[in-house]
């Protein structure tokens, strides 16, 4: 079972294209949680895409609901950077959820109030730096997590 990468509700095209990316040549199915703050025609996100668009496992779900119900059972690991459990310290497995909040804000409160949230883990900074770009922390996540379970179906 692949893991899935969540991005709840996304607004900056060009790092959903990079996710696009990252969940193509990882075998992470990709979910976006609406509303999306652009459209599938965005120049920036196909050039960020690139031909991956078509590579990639992508659901693009109503809501945060409905994200949750189509992925029953699965683990949910909440990005933010108010956590204090590292995200490397997370014993990953097959299926699990990675899930990143919108560009400007992160995950809204009730969201990390779901009863679905398995446990709210960090990406490690330096001090006084709000946050890391979107895209790159799914890339962080991702990798971190494929490593863990060993690489499967990579080359």
């Amino acid at each position: 079972m692949p893991l899935h990468i969540v991005f709840d509700n996304p607004v900056i095209p060009t790092n959903t294209g990079n996710a696009i990316r990252t969940a193509a040549v990882t075998g992470a199915k990709l979910h976006l949680v609406e509303p999306l703050g652009f459209n599938f025609d965005d120049k920036h996100l196909k050039r960020a895409g690139l031909d991956y668009h078509d590579l990639a496992d992508l659901k693009i779900h109503a809501d945060f609901d409905a994200c949750m119900e189509a992925l029953p059972g699965a683990r949910v690991f909440a990005f933010t950077t108010s956590a204090t459990k590292w995200f490397s310290d997370v014993e990953y497995t097959d299926g699990d959820i990675l899930l990143f909040g919108t560009e400007p804000s992160g995950l809204p409160a009730e969201h990390l109030a779901h009863p679905r949230i398995t446990e709210e883990v960090r990406i490690p900074m330096v001090p006084a730096r709000r946050s890391m770009n979107l895209s790159n922390a799914a890339s962080t996540a991702v990798y971190e997590a494929w490593r863990q379970l060993g690489f499967p179906g990579g080359v």
